[in-house]
């Protein structure tokens, strides 16, 4: 095909399921757009036929590009291995496959962009899922409203559609803990929010499971907050405030009484707290050194194994 005005990025993982209705919802939206439109699909180590599926879609349709990963790298890595795949004069559209945000609304998010916004994020208006998983989802967008440095838009997620020199400048930033709705917000430019309503999933279940939640809220926080070391140093603040007020209360008490306070309780309590405090700590420390760690390294964020472009299989890149 020629060169396209906008790319559609889609990480998949085990949708086989929700495939044809994913695609069933794309190809009229390309065929209908004034547009011309090229899907990169990107299967981060599914184990079920996903892979499959989008090879022969891709040998089929050559207006789908289909990316197969070596194995699983997680979602934020697969989104960076499609964005470093588009050809698009435009724009980029980031969307999920599980059709909770609907593709219909590139028109929309495209509007945006030709009256001259770089980035154009959905903001959800409500979301269709269990109580406790809002309030998780709530309560850590509005934290990170609190400690950020930069200013992440309450309620989003990667759904968005980005100009290419915004894909381009977050395929140049070499962070190996991806957070990129973090990312996105860091680069600045001018940006825009659409709210729309997030249905429910259309098959099958959500691929994020807790700990992959925890691990992308931990990317969010230790990337674009310098509230855990803050926090280390109000502690140690704290710690030694408490410790001289102690120590003026046993003096005092020595000096008016003539004795000194007795008690293995008190005494139990205050190593206690102070060892919690300096293991809390050690483990903030050591969630930035983990980060610096895989970060030195300098491996490569993602593997390919098989790339079809234009209907032709490139093989291992």
């Amino acid at each position: 095909m020629n060169t396209p005005h906008i790319s559609i990025v889609i990480p998949l993982y085990n949708e086989e399921e929700v495939f044809q209705q994913l695609i069933d919802r794309l190809t009229p939206l390309m065929d209908s757009f004034d547009k011309s439109i090229e899907v990169i699909l990107v299967d981060d180590g599914s184990r079920d036929a996903t892979a499959q599926l989008m090879t022969d879609l891709a040998l089929k349709d050559s207006r789908f590009q289909s990316i197969v990963l070596s194995r699983n790298f997680g979602h934020q890595t697969a989104l960076t291995a499609g964005l470093q795949q588009v050809s698009a004069t435009d724009a980029v559209l980031i969307i999920d496959a599980d059709l909770q945000d609907p593709p219909e609304l590139l028109d929309k998010l495209y509007q945006y962009y030709k009256d001259g916004y770089d980035v154009v994020y959905a903001v959800r208006k409500n979301r269709k899922e269990g109580f406790l998983k809002k309030l998780a989802y709530k309560s850590f967008y509005r934290l990170m409203d609190k400690i950020s440095y930069i200013q992440i838009p309450l309620d989003t997620g990667d759904f968005s559609l980005i100009s290419t020199r915004v894909a381009n400048l977050l395929n140049e930033m070499p962070e190996e803990s991806r957070f990129l709705r973090g990312m996105r917000s860091w680069l600045g430019f001018k940006q825009i929010g659409i709210e729309y309503n997030r249905e429910e999933r259309k098959s099958g279940e959500s691929k994020y499971s807790l700990r992959k939640l925890f691990q992308l809220a931990f990317n969010g926080v230790f990337n674009f907050s310098e509230a855990p070391i803050k926090l280390i140093t109000n502690l140690g603040l704290l710690t030694v405030i408490s410790s001289f007020a102690y120590l003026g209360y046993v003096i005092a008490k020595k000096l008016i009484y003539g004795n000194v306070p007795e008690g293995f309780t008190g005494l139990l309590f205050v190593l206690v707290l102070f060892g919690g405090i300096q293991l809390l700590s050690l483990g903030l420390i050591g969630e930035y050194v983990l980060r610096i760690f895989f970060q030195v390294k300098q491996r490569p964020l993602f593997v390919i194994k098989e790339k079809i472009k234009n209907g032709k299989i490139k093989g291992k890149d």
